[in-house]
C-alpha cells in the first residue's frame, strides 16, 4: 500500500494538518484584506490609492502604516515563512513510516503551535509569548527534517 494515500492513517493526519495550514495562510490574507477596507488605510502599494468602487475617497495618508492593518499582515507574513517548511517537511516525513502516535503529536502540535502563535500575535502578547510558540513549531519541523536524513542514511 501506498504511504500517500487517504487509506493510511499517517497521511489522513498529515492532510488534515496540512489543510487547516493552508486555511491558515489563506484566511489570514483575508483577515489584512479585511482590516484594510475596514479602518480604510494601511494599503500597500501606491496605485491602491486610485479611485474605485472600493476606495471612493483615496488620499495618500491611506498608504500610511497602520498598526491594525501592519499586524495582520507580520502575521500572515510569519505564516509564509513557516506553514510551507512544515507542509514540504511533513510529507516527507510521511515516507518514513512513522508511527502514528508520533506523527499526530507532530503534526497536530505544529498546527497548536500555529494556533497559539496567532492568538498571542493578535492579543499583542510579547515577544518571549510569541517566541515560544514559534520555537514549538519550529522544533517541530527541523525534527521532521533530521527525522528524514536520518531514515534515509540509516536506511
Amino acid at each position: 500500500m501506498s504511504l500517500l494515500t487517504l487509506e493510511t492513517p499517517v497521511f489522513r493526519a498529515y492532510a488534515i494538518a496540512a489543510a487547516l495550514m493552508v486555511l491558515k495562510i489563506m484566511l489570514q490574507g483575508w483577515m489584512t484584506v479585511y482590516r484594510m477596507l475596514k479602518s480604510k488605510s494601511g494599503l500597500a502599494s501606491p496605485e491602491d490609492v486610485q479611485k474605485g468602487l472600493i476606495n471612493k475617497a483615496p488620499d495618500p495618508a491611506q498608504l500610511e502604516i497602520n498598526d491594525y492593518v501592519d499586524r495582520a499582515r507580520r502575521m500572515h507574513r510569519n505564516d509564509l515563512e513557516n506553514i510551507p517548511a512544515f507542509l514540504a517537511a511533513g510529507l516527507v516525513f510521511v515516507t518514513t513510516a512513522p508511527s502514528l502516535l508520533l506523527a499526530q503529536l507532530l503534526f497536530y502540535g505544529f498546527v497548536a503551535a500555529r494556533a497559539c502563535h496567532f492568538l498571542a500575535y493578535a492579543s499583542k502578547q510579547s515577544h518571549e509569548v510569541r517566541a515560544t510558540f514559534y520555537t514549538i513549531g519550529s522544533l517541530i519541523v527541523i525534527y521532521m527534517a533530521l527525522h528524514v536524513l536520518w531514515h534515509m542514511i540509516s536506511g
